[in-house]
C-alpha cells in the first residue's frame, strides 16, 4: 500500500492500452514501420503507423510511468486517417536511457528530466516528419496527462509542430500538481465531500513536500503560436482542472489558439475511459487542422 501511494502521488500516470512491440506486417488500413532514432546521445525505439491517406501526423508522448509505446491506441489514430509515431520511453522497453520515476527512487516531473522527455518528444517528431517524406500534413504532438508538462516543451524546441491535442493535461506548475494530488489522496469520491474552494485553498496554502524547481507550462505555451486541445475530466483527482482551465482562458486572452474540451463525469483517464467521446473530438479537432490546412 506504501508503494501504491508513492506511485500515486509522485507523478501522473495513465493505464495505457496494452503495450507490445508489433510485428511490421502490413494491415488493411495502414502500414508499421519500427524505428529507431537519437536523443541526447540515446537510442530510442518506436513504430511509425502509416495509413494508405492521412490527413495528419501525431508523435504520442507518454504520461508518467515505465510505458512502451502505445500500440493500440496508435492503431485506432491510423485507422482514422492520420500517421502515427509512437515509442518506448527512454529506458523502458527497447529504448535505450535510463528511466527516472518513483519505482526506482528518482523524480520524474524534476525540471531536468521534463526537458529531457521534451528532448526525446522533438526527435520523435523530425524522424516521423521524414518518413512522411513529401506530404504537406500537419504534424503534432498529442499526449497524456504528464505530457502537459513536456509537449509545451517539445513544441517551443520544433517550429515543425503546427498543433497539440492534451488529455487531462496539467496547466499548472508541477509543485502545485503535486499539493492536489496529496490532498485527493487517491479518494475517487473527493468530489462528493470537498468543494472547488477547498481544492484552491489547500493549493495555494499547502506546505511543498520535496523541494525541486516547478516547471510551469505557462511559460512555455505563453510563446507558443499553434493551436491546442486540451480534454479534461470533471472528476479528475490528479489534476487541478478547473485552475488548468482559468490559466487557458488566461492563455487564450492573449489571442492564443487554444481550446478546451470538459467532460464532467470523467476522471483523469479522458482518453482511456469507456467513452469514446473525448477521443473522438480530438479526432475532429485534428480532422478540422487538417482541412483548414489544405484551403491555404
Amino acid at each position: 500500500m506504501k508503494l501504491y501511494l508513492f506511485l500515486l502521488l509522485f507523478g501522473l500516470s495513465i493505464k495505457l492500452f496494452g503495450q507490445t512491440v508489433p510485428d511490421t506486417s502490413r494491415q488493411s488500413d495502414f502500414a508499421m514501420e519500427n524505428v529507431t532514432f537519437t536523443s541526447a546521445g540515446v537510442l530510442l525505439e518506436g513504430t511509425v503507423f502509416k495509413p494508405k491517406h492521412f490527413y495528419a501526423a501525431v508523435v504520442l508522448v507518454h504520461g508518467s510511468g515505465q510505458e512502451t509505446r502505445m500500440v493500440e491506441f496508435a492503431s485506432l489514430l491510423a485507422k482514422n486517417g492520420i500517421a502515427v509515431l509512437t515509442y518506448d520511453k527512454r529506458g523502458v522497453g527497447k529504448s535505450g536511457g535510463v528511466y527516472a520515476g518513483p519505482e526506482v527512487g528518482t523524480n520524474n516531473i524534476d525540471s531536468l528530466n521534463l526537458q529531457l522527455l521534451a528532448s526525446d518528444a522533438k526527435a520523435a517528431s523530425n524522424i516521423l516528419s521524414a518518413h512522411l517524406s513529401n506530404n504537406r500534413v500537419p504534424l503534432g504532438f498529442m499526449g497524456f496527462s504528464q505530457a502537459g508538462w513536456i509537449i509545451p516543451l517539445a513544441a517551443k524546441k520544433n517550429r515543425m509542430v503546427k498543433f497539440m491535442v492534451l488529455f487531462s493535461g496539467p496547466v499548472v506548475t508541477t509543485l502545485e500538481q503535486l499539493r492536489f494530488q496529496f490532498y485527493t489522496n487517491g479518494n475517487t469520491k473527493f468530489w462528493d465531500t470537498h468543494t472547488e474552494a477547498d481544492a484552491r485553498k489547500h493549493i495555494s496554502n499547502d506546505a511543498d513536500r520535496y523541494q525541486f524547481v516547478a516547471t510551469d507550462p505557462f511559460d512555455a505555451l505563453s510563446r507558443l503560436s499553434i493551436p491546442g486541445l486540451w480534454l479534461f475530466g470533471g472528476k479528475d483527482i490528479q489534476i487541478p482542472v478547473s485552475l488548468s482551465t482559468e490559466r487557458l482562458d488566461v492563455l487564450k486572452t492573449k489571442g492564443l489558439a487554444y481550446q478546451y474540451q470538459l467532460f464532467p463525469e470523467l476522471g483523469h483517464n479522458t482518453a482511456f475511459s469507456q467513452s469514446p467521446i473525448p477521443t473522438n473530438f480530438a479526432l475532429q479537432w485534428i480532422e478540422n487542422i487538417g482541412t483548414d490546412k489544405k484551403k491555404k
